[in-house]
């Protein structure tokens, strides 16, 4: 593994937007649907959609949920895209089964749909997704947590802090990675829980919030007060079972590792809150996607997916201060200089 896994994200693979492209994309609409407003990686996602849709003179509309899993919002934020005539819809979807149908209403009247971080279900429901390879960033941050415990790995009681109960692909994909990184046997990859390690406490859903987090600590903390490890699906997730850990005097002995790379919990590293993250990079992921539909617009061009995937692979790094042997991680000074929120 190299140091810095972006080489996937430097470029698209069909070709690069012209001069004269750009200035034919004034007349473009684009539409960016997200899971919510409030939280720090939709929030970048959509800076860095604005900013390149301001470069591009594109028209972009944006949509958000209410809460993490507020499908039906999506749904409706994909009607009103079809009804304005959209070129292309960014997506992020908070039931990537469940939304297939809108989705394909709007590839039906012939609008580009990209998925956003979280593949649809299945992915080739959507024309692409542009997505940190989130099965790697759950295995990276398993495979630090192991290393870092050691033999000790082996009598592990791990808390499973993951998203919603409708399973969402992110959802599964970090789910899964980690637990392979760890050690542990899968049972069906498509799905979180099924799996048998009498290491595994138990699940728990979140909504990918810091309130989710301390309650969803609190239960399986009630099923095992000695848990010492904690996956959470995302940062703001990890600050709330720190808070419930802390609650109980456990804050300096549970090892609590998570996914997302934004400024606070690059902080929340550098001050023991979290042990290992995973860093991704939704500005990117936004951007590249509205570069897409000026493409598309201009000539019906669609991008191509990373060689090798089924997706376009917008990168991922584990960031650390405990680095371990074996595995390669950058710096908290490193993260923060590329963190966002």
């Amino acid at each position: 593994m190299k140091k810095v896994l972006m080489g996937s994200a430097l470029a698209l693979t069909t070709a690069a937007l012209s001069t004269a492209a750009l200035a034919e994309a004034h007349n473009t609409t684009a539409c960016l649907i997200t899971k919510t407003d409030t939280n720090p990686f939709f929030v970048k996602m959509k800076e860095g959609a604005t900013a390149k849709a301001e470069e591009l003179g594109i028209t972009l509309k944006t949509f958000a949920g209410r809460i993490d899993g507020d499908h039906q919002t999506q749904v409706q934020a994909i009607e009103t895209c079809i009804a304005d005539g959209a070129s292309g819809i960014l997506l992020t979807a908070s039931d990537t089964g469940s939304i297939v149908p809108a989705v394909q209403q709007a590839r039906d009247q012939g609008i580009l749909v990209i998925a956003l971080d979280t593949p649809l279900n299945p992915i080739d429901a959507a024309d692409a997704t542009f997505a940190t390879d989130n099965f790697l960033a759950g295995e990276l941050i398993g495979q630090w947590a192991a290393a870092t415990l050691g033999d000790d790995a082996a009598n592990a009681k791990i808390a499973m802090l993951d998203l919603g109960v409708s399973q969402p692909t992110v959802g599964v994909l970090r789910d899964q990675g980690f637990l392979q990184g760890f050690g542990i046997d899968l049972g069906d990859p498509n799905k979180w829980g099924d799996e048998e390690d009498d290491r595994i406490v138990g699940n728990d859903v979140t909504a990918g919030n810091e309130e989710g987090g301390r309650r969803a600590m609190e239960n399986l903390l009630a099923l095992d007060p000695m848990i010492n490890v904690v996956y959470t699906i995302n940062e703001p997730a990890a600050a709330g079972a720190y808070e419930a850990l802390r609650a109980i005097g456990r804050e300096n002995d549970v090892l609590i590792v998570s996914v997302d790379g934004g400024c606070p919990g690059i902080a929340n590293i550098a001050d023991g809150v979290i042990g290992a993250t995973s860093q991704q990079y939704p500005m990117l992921m936004a951007s590249k996607g509205i570069e897409a539909i000026a493409a598309y617009a201009k000539d019906g061009t669609k991008p191509e997916p990373t060689e090798g995937k089924d997706f376009f692979d917008t990168g991922v790094n584990l960031v650390t201060d405990k680095p371990v042997d074996g595995l390669e991680s950058i710096s908290v000074q490193e993260g923060t200089d590329r963190c966002w929120g």
